[in-house]
């Protein structure tokens, strides 16, 4: 038998995946968000395949970036003029080899299908490094709920519950919330599914705490990712104690990243929702920032009726520009482009964490890598929330509750674990000290050794 050199494996694994590559892009010329996804993930893997040939015969990049199936279907509902809307609805049931079918639904007039498939691809990845037994999935509308009464927030939710609830249930796919979906939202989708169907409390997450939902779960995202960015800092010596944060977003998993990231001794100066952003040299109220945005679901900009002495400036990148030593992009994906990058980091960012989905383009992640600024990748940061939808899965299937201080210490050590096995993963694999490499390749081994055990389907 011919003796294969690792110089021949290394051609091999990296011509399997240009050509893979090629055949996406041709496949998907149009869907610029789920063509950044698999780059970034591809970009790393080699190692991989040069450790495992056998993944190559059997396929397992083009069966993984391929997804089991896209449902769109059509949403009608009335608005209180009494006229008929109409918007497009999607579920993208990416992955379920290790579990059914995990991830949110998402209520913004970008969706389409490629940024459904940009989400659904990378939930694949992150939830199997949470360590529990989810797949990937992702779903949403092109329905804006910003400007609608609750009435026909209500209305449309039920319109598009009647048709997705055909396709989900709590073993084959559970979604939860995003960006336009919260408790509100979750609230009535789960209310139509009961009237559709027998009551299962696991068919969704991010429910009320008084019909099934979880303790902890508004916070499980930006505590996680504060949890992980301390297990970054704490690698260099560094803390959360006595640094300026700024923050992108003030939705949940900016409120409570903010607000964690205080608990732990850091002033946060900034913020922002999508017209504008907020700085408060004296550290940002949180108190007012969750009355505004939670209680009276209004503008960030009203904060300084309050507290005059803070700025309110119009248009979102601009944040990038206060000097920080922690940046925290909670708010969208691209948020942050190499203009950006290279203005953190010259004020000196010692530690960027993604808390958003993929909110630093693909060159302005290579940027802080080259800068040795410490680099957390969404698919590891963000998994918090979750990994605590999960939580409410489990905890739905035995019928019991857990206190907050149970699901939050879960939660922290979920957020160590990935952030220990994102390390180990770079190391083994030629990648020392990038986390991006690490969190991609620990997620992609376990779906991919749970594929090679399930034979080809």
């Amino acid at each position: 038998m011919a003796i294969v050199s690792q110089n021949e494996k290394q051609l091999v694994a990296e011509s399997y995946i240009m050509n893979v590559y090629d055949q996406i892009k041709q496949r998907n010329a149009n869907q610029p968000e789920f063509l950044q996804a698999v780059k970034e993930l591809f970009k790393t893997i080699q190692p991989v395949f040069v450790q495992h040939p056998e993944y190559i015969k059997y396929g397992i990049l083009e069966r993984i970036t391929e997804p089991d199936r896209i449902i769109s279907f059509r949403v009608s509902w009335v608005d209180d003029r009494g006229k008929v809307q109409v918007n497009r609805g999607y579920r993208v049931q990416f992955n379920n080899t290790i579990g059914p079918y995990k991830g949110g639904i998402r209520f913004h007039p970008t969706v389409n299908e490629s940024i459904i498939k940009f989400l659904g691809f990378e939930q694949i990845f992150k939830n199997a490094l949470t360590g529990l037994p989810i797949g990937g999935g992702k779903g949403g509308s092109d329905f804006d709920p910003k400007g609608k009464s609750d009435q026909e927030i209500m209305r449309f939710c039920q319109a598009f519950m009647t048709e997705l609830s055909k396709y989900i249930g709590p073993d084959i796919d559970v979604p939860a919330g995003d960006i336009g979906v919260g408790a509100r939202e979750v609230g009535y989708m789960f209310g139509q599914y009961k009237r559709l169907n027998s009551y299962q409390a696991g068919v969704l997450t991010g429910k009320g705490v008084g019909y099934g939902g979880s303790l902890g779960r508004t916070e499980a995202t930006g505590y996680g990712t504060v949890y992980f960015v301390e297990e970054m800092l704490k690698e260099k010596g560094l803390s959360f104690e006595g640094s300026t944060v700024v923050v992108s977003g003030s939705g949940n998993v900016a409120i409570y990243a903010m607000e964690k990231a205080e608990s732990l001794g850091a002033k946060v100066v900034a913020c922002s929702d999508s017209n504008g952003y907020i700085y408060d040299p004296d550290g940002i109220k949180l108190e007012t920032v969750k009355r505004i945005k939670e209680g009276e679901r209004g503008r960030i900009k009203d904060y300084t009726n309050e507290h005059p002495h803070a700025e309110y400036f119009e248009g979102c990148n601009g944040i990038w520009s206060i000097p920080c030593d922690i940046a925290l992009p909670c708010a969208t994906q691209n948020e942050i482009d190499v203009e950006s990058a290279n203005i953190l980091i010259q004020n000196g960012v010692k530690a960027v964490g993604e808390g958003a989905n993929m909110p630093c383009s693909l060159e302005a992640t290579d940027l802080f890598l080259e800068n040795d600024v410490l680099f957390g990748p969404a698919k590891a940061v963000n998994a918090g929330g979750v990994a605590v939808s999960a939580l409410e899965m489990s905890q739905n299937s035995m019928r019991l509750s857990w206190t907050f201080e149970e699901v939050d210490e879960k939660l922290r050590e979920i957020m160590k674990n990935i952030y220990r096995k994102s390390v180990t993963c770079a190391e083994k694999y030629g990648y020392p000290g990038n986390l991006v490499a690490g969190a991609n390749i620990s997620g992609f081994l376990t779906v991919a050794e749970a594929m090679m055990a399930q034979g080809v389907y």
